[in-house]
């Protein structure tokens, strides 16, 4: 099988994975939400950006990714 399918259905399967994993473990993670979230609330204005989900998710990413770095060797 050509090298670019494998990557493609190997990436489509993570993305199903992923979306299960936060569709499922979001009632418990509560990740959105968490302590040090920006969230400004005015009379018609609601801003929310969450900063410490981001470093969250991208901290996690970035294990992920050395740790496939790391078995791939």
């Amino acid at each position: 099988m050509n090298p670019i399918a494998k990557l493609l259905i190997g990436g489509g399967v993570v993305l199903i994975v992923l979306g299960l994993i936060w569709q499922l473990g979001g009632r418990f993670l509560n990740l959105g939400r968490l302590p040090g979230d920006i969230v400004v609330e005015k009379e018609n204005v609601r801003f929310y950006f969450p900063i410490v989900t981001c470093l969250l998710i991208s901290a996690a990413g970035s294990l992920l990714f050395m740790l496939f770095r790391w078995f791939g060797k």
